[in-house]
């Protein structure tokens, strides 16, 4: 996909970001961390806020939504999120940052940005609302290539399911590893949480649904939104690669401290590496 940039900006608990360069667009999804963190990490991939449409936001919990009150002080993008998970906002005087948003009733966001048509779908997460995206534009051949996002969802509901069929690039949540997450110092109900259905996916519910994608259309897979305490990278790479069963797939995972490229830059390091032990470990971390 040649006309297409697609780059987690930084992902896990402390902030979200991923910039998507399509159809003449280019947008962002979620805004975590500061906003000079964020303009830090799209310099170091070559683009300014400058070059930024539009973010869209997948639901209210502050790791990916902090940057925005100082973003929209930097300058006017905006802000397309549901209504419900904007209702967080419903105190602020911040005339900048409201005058950013653009709100969409019920549960799904549809928006035109360029040649970019970006589409949300409902996950199933502890928040006001909580929305995956696919986007959509005109590949090399001038049919529709569709790219997917899906984090923060404690299961795989049917329309995640449907929606993410056939996208040939997605990035997806692989929060934990049950072992570690079950032998962890987390208090119960944390652990219940996250294992719940509003919780966050596991690396084996990541891989299972992997596999069902890379049988589906989907060639390129960036892991993303890892606990830093209840998981390893290596654990989930490990996992997800087994259940595609293929070399040949194109599968990375996100940082949180440094972009990853999945899909645009040239000359790309390899995501992974076999070791002696015939595990496949991730290279950037």
């Amino acid at each position: 996909m040649k006309n297409c940039k697609l780059c987690c900006l930084y992902s896990g608990s402390k902030g979200n970001c991923t910039f998507i360069s399509a159809g003449g667009a280019n947008i962002l999804i979620d805004a975590g961390k500061s906003a000079r963190a964020l303009c830090s990490a799209l310099e170091g991939i070559g683009v300014s806020l400058d070059e930024i449409d539009a973010i869209f936001i997948t639901h209210e919990h502050n790791d990916h939504i902090s940057a925005l009150t100082t973003l929209s002080h930097k300058r006017h993008i905006p802000i397309y999120m549901l209504l419900s998970s904007a209702e967080i906002f419903r105190d602020s005087v911040d005339e900048r940052l409201c005058g950013c948003l653009t709100l969409f009733r019920g549960k799904e966001i549809k928006a035109h940005i360029g040649g970019l048509y970006v589409r949300s779908f409902p996950t199933s997460h502890d928040s006001r609302a909580s929305v995956g995206y696919t986007m959509t534009f005109e590949g090399e051949d001038g049919k529709p290539v569709s790219i997917g996002y899906a984090t923060d969802t404690g299961c795989v509901t049917s329309e995640m399911r449907d929606r993410l069929c056939n996208c040939r690039a997605v990035i997806l949540e692989s929060n934990h590893d049950e072992d570690i997450l079950a032998n962890g110092p987390y208090p119960y109900e944390l652990k219940q949480r996250i294992r719940s259905r509003h919780g966050h996916l596991s690396n084996a519910e990541c891989a299972s649904f992997a596999s069902y994608l890379s049988e589906n259309g989907t060639e390129h897979i960036m892991l993303a939104h890892l606990s830093e305490e209840n998981n390893l990278p290596s654990l989930a790479f490990n996992e997800t690669f087994r259940a595609i069963g293929s070399d040949l797939f194109d599968l990375k995972i996100a940082a949180q401290d440094h972009p990853v490229w999945l899909i645009g830059k040239d000359a790309l390091p390899p995501a992974c590496e076999k070791k002696e032990d015939s595990l496949w470990l991730h290279s950037d971390l």
